[in-house]
C-alpha cells in the first residue's frame, strides 16, 4: 500500500508542474511561437460554465482557414488527459482541436457533480461543434469528430444527427448504455431489474433531498498485487492509467446512481443507419472491448466510406498512452480527416 501511495503522490507532484495541469507524455508546458499551442477557454451551456483547451496548429495565422476537430474524452476521464494527447498530436498535423470537460465534469459546471447522462454528453459534443466553429481560423465546413471510449459512444450518436460533422472517427469505443445494462461482456444481464430498481431508488432520494449516491464511489485503494490479479484487462489497465501512471485530480470513474435510469435504456449502436458521413473506427485487436466496436461497425450500412481498423496487438486502455500505439491511431486518424475533411 504505501508502494501505491507514493506512485500516486509522486505522479500527482508532477502534474501540478505542468502549468495547464496536462498528465500526458509529451504535453506542452508552454506556448512557443511556430509551434502548436494551448489556449484555455470557457463557454456555457445553458447555465453551465463549460471549460476547454482549444490547440492551434504549428504557424497558426488566424486569417487562415484551418480544419477542425472535436473530441469528446472517455468516461472518468478528462481534458488533461487522453483526450489532450490526441488533440495534440492532430494539431501538430494541421488542425484545429478541442478537448472540454463534460458537463458536471472534471473542472466544468454542474451540480450534482458526476451525473453521466447521455443526452448531457451528447449535448457537450453538439456545443464544442458551436464554440469551434467561431473560432478564428475555422473553416466550419470542414469540421471533424473524433470520440475515444465513452466519448466515441456518445459521438456515434451525435454524429448521426448533427451533420455538421463532415466526418467521424472513434478509438476504442465503449458503448455505455450497453455496459451499464447488461454489464462489461454482458456479466450482470440477470441483475438489470434490481439495479433499476436502485436507481429509481436513488432518484427518489434526490428528490426528497437526500443524500446524492454513486456508483463506482469506492475510496479504497488497492495494492499492486491486488490490481494485478483483476482478470479484465480494461478494469486492470484502467486503474493502473487514471490512478497511478496518469491521474489527474479532476478525473473520477464514478457517476450518480440516478444516471442509470438513462443509461440504462440508451445504447449507442441503435440508428447507425443514420450515419452517412465517412467512419472509421479503430481498436485494439486485444481489447476485450473490441465487441462493441465490431457491433457499431455492423450496423453503420449508410456510411459512404467506412472501416475498422484494429491496432495490431493493443489493448483498449494501451491506446490511451503506450507510444507505438497511440502513433499508429494518429496516423491512420491524420489520413482519414485528410481524405474526408
Amino acid at each position: 500500500m504505501k508502494e501505491i501511495l507514493k506512485n500516486i503522490n509522486m505522479k500527482n507532484n508532477e502534474n501540478t508542474k505542468n502549468p495547464y495541469t496536462l498528465v500526458y507524455d509529451g504535453a506542452l508546458t508552454e506556448n512557443v511561437k511556430g509551434r502548436v499551442n494551448i489556449n484555455p477557454v470557457s463557454y456555457k451551456i445553458k447555465d453551465i460554465t463549460i471549460v476547454a483547451n482549444v490547440y492551434t496548429p504549428p504557424n497558426y495565422n488566424p486569417a487562415n482557414k484551418y480544419p477542425a476537430i472535436v473530441i469528446a474524452h472517455p468516461n472518468g476521464g478528462v481534458k488533461e488527459q487522453v483526450a489532450g494527447l490526441y488533440a495534440q498530436h492532430l494539431a501538430e498535423q494541421g488542425y484545429i482541436t478541442i478537448a472540454a470537460d463534460a458537463a458536471y465534469q472534471g473542472g466544468s459546471g454542474g451540480f450534482p457533480r458526476n451525473v453521466d447522462k447521455p443526452a448531457n454528453r451528447i449535448e457537450d459534443i453538439y456545443s464544442m461543434a458551436d464554440f469551434i466553429s467561431q473560432y478564428a481560423g475555422v473553416d466550419a465546413s470542414r469540421l471533424g469528430l473524433l470520440g475515444i471510449c465513452g466519448g466515441g459512444g456518445y459521438s456515434l450518436k451525435a454524429a448521426q444527427s448533427d451533420k455538421r460533422f463532415k466526418s467521424v472517427a472513434t478509438l476504442s469505443m465503449f458503448n455505455s448504455g450497453l455496459v451499464r445494462r447488461n454489464g462489461y461482456m454482458n456479466s450482470q444481464i440477470s441483475t438489470i431489474q434490481e439495479r433499476l430498481k436502485q436507481a429509481s431508488d436513488a432518484r427518489a432520494q434526490e428528490a426528497a433531498g437526500g443524500e446524492i449516491l454513486y456508483a463506482n464511489n469506492s475510496t479504497t485503494l488497492l495494492t499492486k498485487e491486488q490490481i494485478a490479479s483483476i482478470p479484465v484487462d480494461l478494469y486492470r489497465q484502467g486503474i493502473e492509467y487514471y490512478s497511478i501512471t496518469y491521474p489527474h485530480p479532476n478525473s473520477s470513474a464514478k457517476y450518480t446512481l440516478s444516471s442509470l435510469l438513462d443509461l440504462m435504456t440508451w445504447d449507442a449502436s441503435t440508428n447507425m443507419d443514420l450515419i452517412e458521413q465517412p467512419l472509421l473506427m479503430i481498436a485494439g485487436s486485444k481489447a476485450d472491448s473490441y465487441y462493441m466496436s465490431e457491433d457499431a461497425f455492423a450496423k453503420s450500412t449508410n456510411a459512404k466510406n467506412k472501416e475498422l481498423f484494429l491496432i495490431e496487438g493493443a489493448t483498449h486502455i494501451e491506446t490511451y498512452w503506450k507510444p507505438a500505439y497511440v502513433d499508429q491511431a494518429v496516423t491512420k486518424l491524420t489520413q482519414f480527416y485528410t481524405k474526408f475533411l
